[in-house]
């Protein structure tokens, strides 16, 4: 039997061996794995405090001469973090910082959820643990991605949801509802959590007129993300996500195959459970079927949810496949739930060797975690040309922040204009001729930063360059002349 402060002093021990192990992060600039995503979304985060605060106007670095508008996900984590920029100023210290925030309010709305699921603070503490030093959760916790605030907002909806399902509570379904709804908005696949819900009422369906007004409310909250994202889909017409299998791409069936080989023994094991935690996540299945809580309706709504997730999963195969870690966040409370659940049967078995073992195992995840993941934040190597890292401000104070630039070789986009800090054109694998140039020039460019002399060196780029102002390792800074 836990004393009564003992979950305080768990979870506060657990947010604050967190922190320390994350201490030296959070004055790193945007770096590792990822960094194309990360710098697309601080981007959005920055263009909201600098130029237009409207949330329905996100705007992208690589706009050439317009407005740089691009909706996709519904920006509200991107805006909030920008409403802090309003206060504190332009820091990346901030997102780093709400990033981290985000983080722990995941770790305890899986404490929440367990409680509500299973009625134990030890599964809710053990669950709380594990999820924490999940390595690619504890690398991502310190990322500006929208992913986190989705993963956080449906882990809380699934937490109010049962709650609700235990004590009937109107505002916890309204709650419910609303973390629904905004993990959802922050990116759609979220909106899968929705199957939680309506599994449990159609199983309850002849009850259904007990749950007119719960259902009401439900679909209410959740009819915003539905009408923002029939209006933005078909503009987003070149997004490979939306089409999944169903696009240009197709994999054959060894891909496919190697795909999920890759997923099933590397990524599952390694970054989503990590290695000192599958014991328990096979354990948990051992013991859902040896309690028989598979006739449970909890484990109804699980098995629905799982089948649907899954069933995204083989639709974004494609675009997943060894790369993507972070589409698999839709995962991770169904894994935790069942590694909780096997740990606590397991330090509960009357077996000492295994009790014991299962201790061990607990022990060592912050390690393992740290070992796997904490490489990822390597400015050594940190997964773009590091010259745009060791000369930042130079290359940013070279020009003033309203010209408009060219910018390249970078395939993201995203990089190489957020570390110079400029709007205007970027361009990947020295696909730039003169044609294209004279364009830009034509429409305002008045600057190029290149790191690739396979472009500034070419005969007819070398004829629009008007003088070269900076050289800083390998990029160069040219003014530009119209011809």
């Amino acid at each position: 039997m836990l004393k009564k402060r003992t979950p305080f002093f768990i979870l506060t021990g657990t947010i604050l061996l967190s922190f320390l192990m994350h201490f030296h992060v959070f004055t790193v600039d945007l770096v590792g794995y990822h960094v194309w995503r990360q710098t697309q979304t601080q981007n959005n985060i920055e263009n909201f405090y600098k130029e237009d605060f409207n949330i329905l106007h996100p705007r992208t670095n690589d706009r050439g001469n317009g407005d740089g508008i691009v909706r996709l996900e519904f920006p509200i984590m991107q805006w909030v973090f920008a409403c802090f920029y309003k206060l504190f100023g332009d820091h990346l210290i901030i997102s780093r910082i709400l990033s981290f925030i985000i983080g722990i309010f995941s770790m305890l709305g899986i404490f929440s959820l367990l409680k509500n699921i299973f009625q134990s603070t030890a599964i809710a503490l053990i669950g709380a643990w594990t999820f924490n030093f999940s390595p690619i959760f504890y690398y991502y916790i310190m990322n500006p991605l929208p992913d986190n605030f989705a993963l956080c907002c449906s882990i809380w909806g699934l937490g109010f949801f049962f709650r609700w399902i235990s004590e009937r509570k109107y505002s916890q379904i309204i709650f419910s509802g609303i973390f629904f709804s905004l993990g959802a908005l922050a990116k759609l696949p979220f909106i899968l959590f929705l199957s939680a819900p309506i599994i449990y009422f159609f199983w309850e369906r002849k009850k259904i007129k007990n749950y007119i007004l719960p259902i009401s409310i439900l679909t209410a909250c959740i009819a915003f993300p539905v009408v923002w994202y029939i209006k933005i889909i078909p503009t987003m017409q070149t997004n490979p996500v939306i089409y999944g299998i169903t696009g240009e791409k197709k994999s054959s069936l060894f891909d496919i195959l190697d795909i999920l080989q890759f997923n099933l023994v590397s990524t599952l094991p390694e970054l989503l459970i990590n290695y000192g935690a599958v014991f328990f996540f096979l354990a948990g299945f051992y013991f859902v079927y040896k309690n028989r809580d598979y006739k449970k309706y909890f484990f109804r709504i699980f098995l629905t949810l799982s089948i649907a997730i899954l069933l995204y999963f083989f639709f974004e195969m494609n675009l997943i496949a060894k790369v993507h870690d972070y589409y698999l966040f839709p995962f991770l409370p169904l894994i935790f739930i069942t590694v909780s659940y096997g740990c606590f049967h397991l330090l509960n078995s009357e077996n000492k060797f295994l009790v014991r073992f299962s201790y061990f195992l607990l022990l060592i995840l912050p390690l393992t975690a740290f070992i796997r993941a904490d490489t990822r934040w390597n400015t050594i190597d940190p997964g773009f040309n590091s010259d745009f890292l060791i000369y930042k401000n130079e290359l940013r104070n070279a020009v003033p922040d309203n010209e408009l630039c060219i910018a390249g070789n970078d395939e993201s986009k995203n990089i190489f204009l957020y570390y110079i800090n400029k709007k205007g054109w970027a361009f990947e694998n020295n696909k730039i001729d003169s044609v294209k140039l004279k364009t830009m020039i034509d429409q305002g460019a008045k600057y190029l930063y290149s790191d690739a002399r396979e472009t500034d060196e070419k005969n007819e780029i070398k004829y629009f360059l008007d003088s070269l102002i900076m050289q800083k390792g390998t990029i160069r800074i040219y003014s530009l002349k119209k011809r």
